[in-house]
């Protein structure tokens, strides 16, 4: 059982590595997924929450109660030594003492941190709403005993369609600088842009944000380095390793269901190999 103490030295820990940064997540679903990532050197683990829905036969959007999200990044964080941050989605409750709720839960696990998202149901809460809940999760983890808490609010202004409130006027960087400076007066510690990816309107947004950015990445978007050379301080791979593993599981049983063949899982390191890194 992770102590207060030790949560407290993770927190800091994580802390440290976004300050030196850029801090690269390759997130996890399973305990297996969070030990693999270890083992090939990343420094902390965060979840992904469609990769935990997904191994639990469900899909991603707050289809898993809060009690399920937690109980599976509690085996994660059992599972390994490093900082783990646990992606709570919308928080799992609009008003902000479901927010503080959920991030109370994640203490509990022995999480050091939480990524909470700004939209429900394809629409951007306001900013005041969203300032509300984050505040009540910063609030909560002061209560807990671990205000070192990392608090990663993701902004889906890049995200979300034009309809839903995500772009249009002001611009989408007009709404992700707004919502930086906002969250940054709730006491939030990162904000991430997600599906922004484009390195000019990034530097720009590290120029003008208070706070540090998280940028996500995976096939086709910049690489650590030119993120980095930006000034982005905290990398997310998603649930893009997730998705690589379950349509190689997908194709694989479609192969040996159809023709009969198995030639998809050539190239993997081997059964020896792999067990072995599991202690």
């Amino acid at each position: 059982m992770t102590t207060i103490d030790e949560q407290r030295a993770k927190a800091l820990r994580f802390r440290a590595l976004v300050t030196d940064g850029p801090l690269v997540l390759v997130n996890a679903w399973d305990a297996g997924s969070a030990v693999l990532s270890v083992a090939a050197g990343a420094l902390a683990v965060a979840t992904t929450s469609a990769g935990i829905s997904w191994s639990l036969g469900r899909g991603d959007g707050e289809q898993l109660s809060r009690d399920e999200m937690v109980a599976a990044a509690a085996r994660i964080i059992a599972a390994v030594d490093v900082p783990v941050t646990v992606d709570a989605e919308g928080g799992y409750g609009l008003e902000p003492h479901a927010v503080a709720e959920t991030v109370a839960a994640v203490i509990e696990a022995g999480g050091i941190g939480v990524n909470l998202e700004d939209s429900v149901d394809g629409r951007l809460l306001s900013l005041d709403a969203q300032r509300e809940r984050l505040a009540a999760a910063r609030a909560a983890a002061s209560a807990a005993g671990l205000p070192e808490f990392v608090v990663n609010a993701r902004t889906d202004v890049y995200l979300l369609p034009a309809e839903s409130g995500g772009h249009g006027r002001p611009s989408r960087l007009e709404q992700a600088i707004e919502r930086a400076v906002a969250y940054a007066d709730a006491g939030v510690d990162s904000i991430f842009p997600i599906g922004l990816s484009a390195l000019g309107e990034l530097a720009q947004l590290v120029d003008a944000s208070p706070l540090p950015v998280n940028a996500s990445a995976g096939p086709g978007d910049p690489t650590i380095g030119e993120l980095a050379a930006v000034g982005v301080k905290r990398v997310s791979l998603g649930a893009s390793v997730a998705e690589a593993a379950y349509t190689l599981a997908f194709r694989a049983t479609q192969d040996a269901l159809g023709a009969g063949t198995y030639d998809r899982l050539a190239g993997t390191d081997g059964f020896s190999a792999l067990d072995s890194r599991f202690g």
